[in-house]
C-alpha cells in the first residue's frame, strides 16, 4: 500500500495527497472516503458548504484506521466567519463529522463584510479551544494573508487555493512561503482542462502515467504543496494517490508550468477577493 508523504512546514505536517470530497454526496461520498482510506489515503478534505460532513464522518468510521493515523480538514463557509459564527460553525462541522476535533480549519473564503481582526481571532480560538490542531485560511489574495498572518495570535499552518497548471500562482505561492504555511491545491487537475495538452500527453507516454498522474506529479514535486484531488471511483482514487515512484525532470516541470494562461481561473464566485 502507497502512503503519501508528510509536507512540513513550522512544526506542521499534512500528507502531500489528500482526497477532495466537493460534490461528493451521501453514501457515495461515505464510500469514496472508506476506499480511500483502504487504499492508503490518510488526508480528507470537506467542508461545511458541501453538505456531506456526516458522510465523511461515515466514511471515516467505516474504515479500519484509528482516527489518530487520519487527517481530516474541513471548512467554514464565507458568511459564518464572524467572532462567534465561526466557532458555532466548527462546533457544528464536529457534530455531523462526529469527531472531537479535526485536524485543520480553513476560513473557506475572505468575507469583505468582515473585519480580519473577527475572523481571524475567532479561528485562533478555535485552535485554543481544541477543536482544532491547526489552522489556516483559504481563497486569500497576498494582502489579505499578509494581513491574516499579522493578526493571527495562533500559527497559520495552511493556504488552500485554486491551483493547477492553467493558472499561474507564482505570487500568492511566494507569499505563502514566506509566511511558512503550506499551499494546498484544490481543483488540481483544473476539472481536466489542460490534461489533453501535449507536453502532458507526451510526458504520460514517456513515464507509463495517465495524464491526471503527470500533473499530480508536478503539483507535489513543488516545495510546500499538497493536492486533493476529488473522485470517488475507486480506480480513479488509487490512480492518483499512485504518484511517488517517478519523477519528473526540472525542464518538464517547467514547461507543464509554462502551460499557464491569463484566463486559465476555474473557480470565482461574485463574493471572491481581488486575484493577484
Amino acid at each position: 500500500m502507497m502512503l503519501a508523504p508528510l509536507v512540513h512546514a513550522k512544526g506542521f505536517a499534512i500528507p502531500a495527497i489528500g482526497l477532495g470530497t466537493f460534490r461528493a454526496e451521501g453514501e457515495t461520498c461515505a464510500e469514496a472516503v472508506q476506499w480511500a482510506i483502504d487504499a492508503g489515503y490518510r488526508h480528507i478534505d470537506t467542508a461545511a458548504m458541501y453538505g456531506n460532513e456526516q458522510f465523511v464522518g461515515e466514511g471515516i468510521r467505516a474504515s479500519t484506521i484509528k482516527r489518530a493515523e487520519l487527517f481530516v480538514t474541513t471548512k467554514v463557509w464565507w458568511t459564518d466567519i464572524a467572532d462567534g459564527l465561526l466557532q458555532a460553525s466548527a462546533e457544528a462541522s464536529l457534530r455531523r463529522l462526529d469527531l472531537d476535533h479535526v485536524d485543520l480549519l480553513l476560513i473557506h473564503w475572505p468575507n469583505e463584510n468582515v473585519p480580519q481582526r473577527s475572523s481571524i481571532d475567532a479561528l485562533c480560538k478555535v485552535k485554543r479551544a481544541g477543536l482544532a490542531k491547526a489552522i489556516g485560511v483559504s481563497n486569500y489574495n497576498v494582502a489579505m494573508l499578509d494581513e491574516a498572518v499579522s493578526l493571527a495570535t495562533e500559527p497559520l499552518s495552511v493556504l488552500q487555493c485554486e491551483y493547477h497548471p492553467m493558472l499561474d500562482q507564482s505570487k500568492l505561492r511566494a507569499a505563502a512561503a514566506r509566511h511558512g504555511m503550506v499551499w494546498t491545491s484544490y481543483c488540481p487537475l483544473g476539472k481536466g482542462v489542460g490534461l489533453e495538452q501535449g507536453i502532458i500527453q507526451d510526458l504520460a507516454r514517456k513515464y507509463g502515467r495517465s495524464p491526471a498522474q503527470i500533473v499530480l506529479r508536478w503539483q507535489v514535486q513543488q516545495p510546500g504543496t499538497v493536492a486533493i484531488p476529488k473522485s470517488v471511483t475507486p480506480s480513479r482514487i488509487r490512480e492518483n494517490l499512485a504518484v511517488f515512484d517517478f519523477s519528473l525532470a526540472d525542464d518538464e516541470m517547467q514547461a507543464i508550468s509554462r502551460l499557464a494562461r491569463p484566463d486559465g481561473r476555474i473557480i470565482s464566485p461574485s463574493f471572491a477577493p481581488a486575484w493577484d
